[in-house]
């Protein structure tokens, strides 16, 4: 049986598993996210340990918080590039698992491997292009065009494009580190509680921040599906797992494109085509499962 490791790399935790071509987890583990060294250490050591359980892996994925180099023949591919998180920056993620195991290792941002494992196994499967957005800790968007992951200079950058902001309605001058308020800053969780007082899932539902939220994260889409023109929309991370969030965004994008777009998708079908995801708080290790399967032998 061919078998492939995954990892998610989160800010703030990482997820590893062994998995089939078909998307079946046969192991997985969850941890904290400290430093590279301690972090990366106990990813490669669960991956020993199956190994000697379930047999050898053919390849691994890593789907990583970023920003980082998906390049492969980049001198810097496989490493974070400057990045807010303490101790991460130029931190080599792919070659402690390229030296533990000999084995072709798949990279990629974490929110493209979101997008990949929803197109191959969930929300986004049989639709071309797609669109996952994260809004959580951080705020990123990955998509799949014409069957392959989204790539450029680097890797799509979708936290961090700017938005309109309403200084008197909303005078929060931002948390992103780089540019203030861009839509990571005026949206992250990070931004809800410096802006509130509170952690998003402390809000109740009738709290007006979220009718702030869900505007933000409407302009954005909005940008993006006039952009992309994706025939999917899955919106996924913590803060979006709020329920009362997603139908308040439907509606605002509906506002926004005000019938410009004429799809029935968006004029008569946004409860189906800006949805959670399906493979839930699996979706990003899925995908690193699926971007080790596409790597060569």
């Amino acid at each position: 049986m061919t078998l492939y490791g995954g990892i998610e790399g989160g800010g703030t935790k990482f997820v590893c598993a062994v998995g089939t071509p078909g998307g079946k987890i046969l192991a997985e583990t969850r941890y904290p996210t400290t430093s590279p060294e301690e972090t990366l250490a106990r990813a490669v050591d669960f991956f020993r340990g199956e190994v000697q359980a379930l047999g050898p892996l053919a390849a691994i994925g890593i789907a990583s918080f970023g920003p980082l180099d998906p390049r492969p023949g980049s001198p810097s591919f496989g490493r974070i590039l400057p990045t807010p998180k303490p101790g991460w920056t130029e931190a080599d993620i792919v070659g402690p698992f390229r030296a533990a195991f000999g084995v072709p290792v798949g990279f990629d941002t974490d929110v493209n491997g979101a997008a990949l494992g929803e197109s191959r196994w969930g929300a986004g499967r049989g639709c071309d292009p797609a669109l996952y957005l994260t809004v959580g800790t951080g705020v990123g968007g990955g998509a799949l065009v014409n069957g392959k992951l989204l790539h450029g200079l680097l890797h799509p950058e979708m936290g961090h494009i700017r938005l309109p902001h309403d200084k008197t309605r909303d005078p929060f001058v931002g948390s992103c580190p780089f540019h203030g308020d861009c839509f990571e800053g005026l949206a992250s969780g990070p931004a809800i509680e410096r802006r509130w007082g509170q952690k998003a899932e402390a809000l109740p539902p009738s709290h007006p921040a979220w009718d702030l939220e869900a505007e933000y994260i409407a302009l954005a889409l909005v940008s993006f599906i006039c952009t992309l023109s994706p025939e999917k929309v899955i919106v996924g991370g913590g803060v979006a797992q709020q329920p009362q969030l997603l139908p308040l965004v439907r509606q605002k994008v509906g506002a926004i494109l005000n019938g410009y777009i004429q799809s029935p998708a968006i004029l008569n079908g946004l409860d189906s085509y800006i949805v959670p995801p399906a493979l839930g708080d699996r979706a990003g290790v899925l995908g690193a499962i699926a971007l080790a399967a596409q790597m060569p032998d």
